[in-house]
């Protein structure tokens, strides 16, 4: 029998899967077009009859990946209006089961809920209500304009989770007892929810991966971006202007001005999207976002909050290996990319090269970057909140996959797979290859259920000993691990 659920705005029908249901396409606040393109997530108009959500909903609009990136990273395109919408799976509508809210990556520009990858019955399957969300990407999401709500994509997050708060006790869940969870762009919205006032008691648990509280503009840098945008549409940096140019003529534009940035990465013209040609991203605008999340983090904020948080042994490689950048890197442009980034250029070749004695010089860059744009800024999360007493859990993934030869090692994106324990899933062979271990997908995604049901994934605190978990062919935990390299970049990130 095809379950109906009652949400405040009216009944949704789903589908019955092993023993798991699943609504799909349900929007939590208003189609963000005409005059709401530009504006806070609006309420959902209410429905008479049974609203059908056996499919997913239509996805943001938005780019699609450079090649050969759009091989390794699925990010199906669903047209359609109403793509704030959300989907939820439960193994129980009579329970009050723990709820993990996932917000999926792309760097705020790329990405859905409706990823294969991210399919939640195997959450559900373990005890929770699974719950995924879209939400606003690009310009629609973050231009800074001066006469509209600054961070739309995050106002939508935050709509989503009320929308959970609202409405997810009528599907088994507890609103109490709510996790929210991503990765990369999604691992950094979770990390500026924590900074966010308007986001507060919306969720006890958090966990972030691939992502940490750096990554966000000043009020100027966004304001430059938009405004180049809108000089390259010939319309006004406006709410009016920008409504003025059809969604695809504006994705088209966005593209164009991160190719920019990308051909010309000057800092006094792009501000701090000159270090990653990232044009759209969540910015202190002074009242959705008042500082850096980081620094609200060391302030205290979300100290109620347990989190956990993690990166991948070699994140930088998918962004150099498929393109062959790693083996375009000789010692020269090694040494100059290593003083931009702010380290004694010997002592940091001494302590990198000593880390892998092997490693060619674009292997040793992606190290050096890894650090710089996540393993770094994740530790100083832990390492605020240490100083707080407040609980967090600290990981690495170190499963190398085979593709590329065996040169992308464990890059950025492959846990996916790990985590959701959806290793069987057709796409997830891209990164994981043909026969990656199910052993290793179990324990890492019972981890996850364990936190977000109990607020403990199985190993100590981050603490006096600085403990991480290891997932890889030897999983296990280490005190400090690469304690060298994490010393060079005290003071500096």
């Amino acid at each position: 029998m095809e379950p109906v659920v009652q949400t405040g705005r009216g009944r949704v029908r789903g589908v019955v899967s092993g023993g798991v249901a699943a609504f799909k396409g349900i929007p939590y606040a208003a189609a963000p077009v005409g005059d709401l393109r530009f504006a806070a997530p609006a309420p959902v108009p209410a429905w008479d009859g049974v609203r059908e959500a056996t499919q997913y909903g239509p996805t943001a609009p938005k780019p699609p990946y450079r090649s050969p990136l759009d091989q390794l990273l699925p990010d199906p395109v669903i047209p359609g209006e109403d793509f704030l919408n959300l989907n939820v799976w439960t193994p129980d509508f009579a329970a009050s089961l723990p709820v993990l809210v996932w917000i999926h990556g792309g760097a705020f520009v790329h990405g859905s809920s409706a990823v294969s990858l991210y399919d939640g019955s195997n959450f559900a399957r373990d005890g929770l209500v699974f719950v995924s969300i879209n939400y606003r990407l690009g310009a629609p999401g973050f231009a800074l304009l001066e006469d509209a709500p600054a961070n739309r994509g995050l106002l939508d997050q935050v709509a989503a989770l009320q929308w959970v708060r609202d409405n997810i006790a009528a599907f088994g869940g507890n609103p109490d007892l709510v996790t929210i969870a991503g990765e990369s762009a999604g691992a950094m919205s979770v990390l500026t929810l924590l900074a966010m006032p308007a986001a507060e008691g919306l969720f006890r648990r958090a966990i972030a991966q691939s992502g940490a509280g750096h990554a966000v503009m000043a009020a100027d840098t966004a304001r430059r971006v938009a405004a180049a945008l809108a000089e390259s549409l010939e319309v006004e940096p406006s709410r009016a202007g920008f409504a003025s140019v059809t969604p695809e003529e504006l994705v088209g534009a966005q593209e164009a001005l991160v190719e920019r940035i990308r051909a010309d990465p000057n800092p006094e013209t792009w501000g701090e999207s000159a270090a990653d040609s990232r044009a759209f991203a969540p910015c202190i605008d002074g009242e959705v976002l008042t500082a850096r999340p980081i620094d609200r983090i060391a302030d205290g904020a979300s100290a109620d909050v347990d989190v956990l948080i993690g990166t991948n042994t070699d994140e930088f490689t998918l962004f150099f290996v498929p393109f062959g950048v790693d083996g375009a890197i000789d010692d020269n442009l090694l040494r100059m990319m290593i003083g931009v980034h702010g380290l004694d250029v010997d002592a940091a070749l001494v302590a990198y090269r000593a880390a892998r004695p092997d490693a060619t010089p674009g292997q040793l860059l992606m190290d050096v970057l890894r650090d710089r744009m996540f393993r770094i800024p994740a530790l100083r999360v832990a390492e605020a909140r240490w100083a707080l007493d407040i609980p967090t859990y600290v990981y690495r993934f170190d499963w190398p996959t085979t593709e590329y030869d065996g040169r992308l090692g464990a890059t950025h994106a492959l846990e996916i797979g790990f985590v959701f324990d959806n290793l069987r899933v057709r796409e997830s062979s891209a990164l994981a290859g043909p026969k990656p271990p199910q052993e290793l997908a179990e324990r890492m995604h019972q981890a996850w259920v364990a936190f977000a049901s109990t607020g403990r994934p199985g190993w100590s605190r981050y603490g006096d000993n600085r403990t991480e978990m290891t997932f890889g062919l030897d999983s296990g935990t280490t005190d400090d691990p690469d304690a060298e390299l994490r010393a060079l970049w005290d003071g500096i990130r």
